[in-house]
This record gives structure tokens, sequence and C-alpha cells, in this order.
């Protein structure tokens, strides 16, 4: 089974105002289906959305099964007011808030629950994350409210000490994950978590002259490495692309995706063989 652990349904690889645009007043169903007929031709039968503010995500649990597409959204993601994530969900300012927008993704029939614990990359700095990260102490409470709730937890994590202390708090899966060191790895390997890397988020960019190439290889470089770390130490790793972020495209990018693991690892079986072990976890969980 081809799947693709962390996709935006409502966003197009190109632009992202257009994209968000094509939604504003009204879901539009001819992009949703544009896209899940990419799926579909490339024989991709289970995805999982990373959330919109907009009800793309919700519209599409509806079309999915048209084009025997199994598909999971949290509805929209959970940020901190203030920190980053407005861009695919709602914010929160106390933890009774949040509370609350877990029980509505509840009532709106969401498969799970996304939070944002940090920002992205500085793509034009490598090693740099942008915003500050939620102290841990919060991160934990927020997953153990979602659980509580029977939810498993997608948490959108970059940098080391952020991912070190996700794995503490318990989340079910972690996203793109730049920046590890051995603490952040070790982490992971001894919790339940599985990794989602999304490597062409950062591959894709490379020869676009919108950042600069030098700082785009140090970023893909330790990815790399760290993906090569996590594959001897055991941790479960999954495939997601991210599809519709900036030259991440919806169906393509699956293939990409497994191509860059081959890489790293050596042989397209060893990678087949790895992500599999994750994409089963994930979706026993989700």
């Amino acid at each position: 089974m081809k799947c693709d652990c962390h996709i935006h349904i409502f966003m197009d690889g190109q632009n992202y105002q257009k994209a968000r645009g094509r939604h504003q007043s009204k879901v539009d169903d001819s992009c949703i289906r544009e896209h899940l007929q990419e799926y579909q031709k490339r024989g991709i039968t289970w995805l999982r959305d990373g959330g919109d503010f907009l009800g793309v995500s919700l519209r599409t649990c509806q079309l999915a099964p048209e084009y025997n597409i199994t598909y999971r959204t949290p509805v929209f993601a959970i940020h901190k007011k203030g920190h980053y994530g407005s861009i695919v969900g709602k914010a929160f300012t106390d933890l009774k808030e949040y509370a609350a927008l877990v029980k509505e993704v509840r009532r709106l029939g969401g498969n799970f629950i996304k939070i944002m614990t940090t920002g992205i990359m500085d793509f034009g700095h490598a090693g740099t994350i942008t915003g500050e990260r939620l102290p841990y102490c919060e991160v934990k409470e927020m997953v153990h409210i979602a659980h509580e709730e029977g939810f498993s937890v997608m948490s959108h994590t970059n940098g080391a000490d952020a991912v070190r202390e996700a794995a503490l708090a318990g989340v079910d899966s972690l996203e793109h994950g730049n920046f590890q060191n051995d603490d952040s790895l070790q982490a992971l390997r001894d919790s339940r978590t599985v990794w989602v890397p999304t490597l062409v988020t950062v591959r894709n960019l490379s020869g676009k002259e919108r950042f600069p190439d030098e700082e785009i290889d140090k970023i893909r470089k330790t990815q790399e490495y760290a993906v090569k770390k996590a594959y001897e130490y055991g941790i479960p790793m999954a495939s997601g692309t991210d599809a519709g972020a900036w030259m991440v495209f919806h169906g393509e990018s699956l293939e990409q995706e497994y191509q860059g693991f081959a890489s790293i690892l050596g042989s397209r079986e060893r990678a087949e063989i790895c992500l599999e072990q994750g994409n089963a976890r994930i979706r026993i969980r989700f």
C-alpha cells in the first residue's frame, strides 16, 4: 500500500495565496478532485493531511472514497497564538482554549490532533528555526489532553531540543524533525513516536534560485545524516512529503521521497522496508 503520511490537500505546490484563494469563499471541489486524481493515478491509496482552516480537508473526507483512497485529517492544525501555524490552522491562548479546540475537532469528525510546537526552517540560514518553541510542560499537557480524548497526536517540530521534548511528551508522530542531534535521536529511539522526515520539502528546492543553494545543501545533509542514524537506531520512519508546499506536488512527490530514502540508505529495497514499518504504525494509530 502506497501512503503519503503528510500532505496539505488545499495547497498546490506553487502559490500558497492563489491556492488559498480558490477556497476562500467556498471550497473548490475541482481543486480537490484534481489532486485526488493524481494520487489515484499513481496507486497511492492512503493519505494523511496536515489540516487547514478553510474546511477543505473536511470536504476531502467526503470525496476521497470515490477514488478508493483512505483519507485522514485533523481538520485543522492547532498552534499557540503568536507562534507559527496560522497558515494551516487555529490558535489558542491557554490550555483551556486548546482543550476546546480538541473537542471541536471531535465534533467535526477529525481523525487525530495536529499540534505545532516550533516554527519552520529558515531556508536561507541553515540550522535556524523561525520563532520560539513551546515549552516542554505545555507540549506534554497538550499531548495528554489529546490522548485523554482518544486522539493520536501529529506534531510539527523542528530543532533537536524540540524534537527531544516532543518525543518525551509522547507525540505519536513527529513531522519534519530537522536539525537533530544524538540526544534527540536517542529520545525518538526510546519513544513510541514515528518520525516523518519529509525529505522533499528541502531536496526539491535545490536549483530553484529562491534560496541559496549552499544553505539548502547544508540543510539537506543534516537531515540525511539524521535519517541514516535513525535507521541504525531502528527508529520507525514513514513516508510523508508535505505535498502542497512549494515545489512539492501532489502525487509525484511520493516517488521523490522514496528516491531520497533510497539514496540515503543505499538501496530502494532497504528504503521500502524501512518506510513500510513506519507507514504501518501510522495507519494503525491514525
